[in-house]
């Protein structure tokens, strides 16, 4: 299972198959973890939960962004969705890459698209969460936050449990809204715990202090014996429903999502949306290789829909 893992995020980072993968992903069974490949079907989706009182977070899927065009093009689509969800009074927000918008390019391009975003969306009165990407990023993302927290509180960030600089990276950060994830990138040990225990005590830890402390937090994880222990220990402590989330990825333990909305509890599903869909879905794939089966389920299903085995 190790050696699938490291080769689907391998696969992941691999520029000449996201441009194959784009052609051939509608045969891929993606659409069950995509949330749309254009705004109209993202618009769709998103009204289709909302009813079910579930918001959505929106990710304007795309990575391998080397030039400053790309990085324009991305932020104008983003400032797009920003006003689709306004003007449609859609319950969600946005969730955004520094290297789509320019990271990888430089520094001040980055920083000037991420303010045009935080701008518009703060006149649209739109959360925008920032997610962390691999730990070659990070110094330089805290970087960007740090310096776009002395203007704007109408956005905040990620913290990966997974990563040994996470307790102190909360600790700094306690004061904006977070989503503590495990995390989806392959690190060494030198950064990174390595067994699923040491990541899920301290994931556990770090959302635990972040609801006592912080200002808000977004619980994402789908494992259940997890969620449950922490609705155990927020109903001990008497923490607010208004001060969490649960937050999972769309496609996944959908009946899980619509049961904790019954119970009554915030649920956020993080949406992809967009042509540019691999890099994200190999990471989701190396995370838990087991949805291999279900994309050769749905694809062999199709097939026999269309009469073609």
């Amino acid at each position: 299972m190790t050696v699938i893992k490291s080769c689907l995020f391998s696969l992941s980072q691999n520029t000449n198959m996201n441009k194959f993968a784009t052609k051939v992903g509608p045969k891929m069974g993606i659409k069950s973890f995509i949330a749309g490949t254009t705004i109209d079907e993202l618009e769709r989706n998103i009204v289709r939960l909302n009813k079910q009182n579930i918001s959505v977070t929106v990710d304007n899927l795309g990575e391998f962004v080397y030039s400053e065009s790309e990085a324009n093009i991305a932020t104008n689509h983003i400032i797009t969705i920003i006003d689709r969800l306004n003007g449609q009074n859609l319950d969600g927000h946005i969730s955004l890459k520094l290297t789509q918008i320019g990271l990888d390019i430089s520094m001040e391009i980055c920083r000037q698209n991420l303010i045009r975003i935080l701008s518009k969306a703060n006149d649209a009165h739109i959360f925008i969460n920032i997610d962390m990407e691999d730990y070659n990023h990070i110094q330089s993302s805290w970087q960007i936050i740090n310096d776009c927290k002395q203007v704007f509180n109408n956005f905040g960030t990620v913290i990966q449990a997974s990563l040994h600089r996470a307790k102190k990276d909360r600790n700094e950060n306690k004061n904006l809204r977070l989503r503590i994830v495990k995390g989806a990138y392959k690190e060494s040990e030198n950064v990174a715990y390595q067994t699923s225990k040491e990541i899920d005590d301290n994931f556990l830890e770090l959302c635990k202090v972040h609801l006592q402390e912080g200002k808000f937090t977004s619980i994402a994880t789908h494992d259940y014996e997890l969620i449950t222990e922490l609705i155990k220990y927020i109903e001990r402590n008497k923490i607010s429903k208004e001060k969490f989330e649960f937050q999972m990825l769309y496609g996944f333990r959908t009946n899980l999502q619509q049961l904790l909305s019954q119970q009554g509890y915030r649920v956020c599903v993080y949406m992809p949306y967009g042509q540019d869909w691999y890099g994200y879905f190999m990471r989701r794939l190396a995370e838990r290789p087991q949805n291999i089966n279900l994309i050769i389920k749905q694809s062999i299903s199709k097939l026999l829909l269309k009469g073609r085995i």
